[in-house]
């Protein structure tokens, strides 16, 4: 087993208490925040786990929750919970594009000097592309309100003197965060606009993605994570409804419907681009779900609590390559 780490997890959040809950699993101490306005119950719900040896459940392992709430003033000691192996942000910028972490933390952070440091961002940094493909050497240039306090917050991480990496992430999907719920409630929609495709990622593959880069020590960059094939949101919902059994929502044209859209809806339609995950690949790291193909099937098993034996390697960031 690898030597035991002591990882620090800021905001937790779908993508943070999965990670958390991997971390777990393989054995290391996790140090988690959230709002003093959160029921501690919804960050770490525990699961028993069957003892090799016998029959019996025992107590999962659970991690350490204190309190990070910039609005309210509560910062964490970080003095005296660490010294850290690892930190990762998962928290979004806060108001006037502000980010809560270096505003609040950062001094400590750079006082600490964890090792590895990394930033859950997202491409829609990148912008509008009109479809065409987005790299990491593509300078960001969104005109999006909320994305541009994005490329605000990677600004202050990449001048924090943290080196820290930088990962920018697509749409995420998985357990609990999915197509099927949506359309077993009779609340999704197929909405087409000619042209239009997404990137998107399961949240086992940003977890994995996380712990590969650090055991491999990539820092002080950036990095994309996204799986292999960007495509129309109508796909999605084609295999969703296919895998179900049931029927396809009414077919509606984006035009029509985009002036009855939310402020966060309509920001998603208004740009359009291709996520390249070359350098993440180049890197070694070998995507649990390549597609959402493979990734919907694992998600519709686990959201059944249905066993289920990907092809691919475990998303511990071990075992790619």
């Amino acid at each position: 087993m690898a030597e035991r780490q002591r990882w620090l997890v800021l905001g937790g959040g779908y993508c943070g208490m999965r990670l958390v809950d991997r971390l777990l699993d393989l054995g290391h101490e996790v140090v988690v925040t959230h709002r003093a306005s959160t029921d501690q119950r919804t960050i770490h719900q525990p699961a028993a786990t069957a003892d090799r040896n016998t029959s019996s459940p025992r107590p999962r392992p659970q991690p350490q929750v204190v309190v990070f709430d910039s609005a309210q003033g509560i910062d964490p000691d970080l003095g005296a919970l660490g010294p850290f192996t690892a930190v990762l942000s998962t928290i979004p910028p806060g108001e006037a594009g502000v980010d809560p972490v270096q505003d609040r933390l950062g001094v400590a952070l750079r006082r600490s000097a964890p090792p590895w440091v990394g930033y859950l961002s997202t491409s829609g940094v990148y912008g509008d592309l009109q479809g065409d493909w987005a790299d990491e050497s593509l300078p960001p240039r969104s005109r999006v309100p909320r994305s541009r306090h994005r490329i605000g917050c990677e600004a202050a991480w990449r001048t924090s003197g943290l080196a820290p990496l930088i990962l920018r992430l697509p749409g995420i999907y998985g357990p609990g965060r999915s197509p099927f719920a949506r359309l077993h409630q009779k609340q999704a929609r197929l909405i087409h606009k000619p042209g239009q495709v997404f990137s998107r990622v399961h949240v086992d593959d940003v977890v994995g993605a996380v712990l590969w880069c650090q055991r491999h020590g990539y820092r002080d960059t950036v990095v994309n994570v996204c799986d292999a094939l960007p495509c129309p949101s109508s796909e999605l919902l084609g295999l969703a409804v296919h895998l179900l059994g049931c029927k396809l929502p009414p077919y509606e044209r984006y035009q029509d419907v985009k002036t009855a859209m939310g402020s966060m809806a309509q920001s998603f339609w208004l740009e359009n681009r291709r996520v390249s995950n070359r350098r993440l690949l180049s890197w070694g790291y070998v995507l649990r779900y390549p597609t959402y193909r493979e990734g919907f099937v694992a998600t519709l098993a686990e959201e059944r609590g249905e066993a289920f034996n990907p092809v691919h390697h475990r998303a511990d960031g071990l075992l790619a390559g």
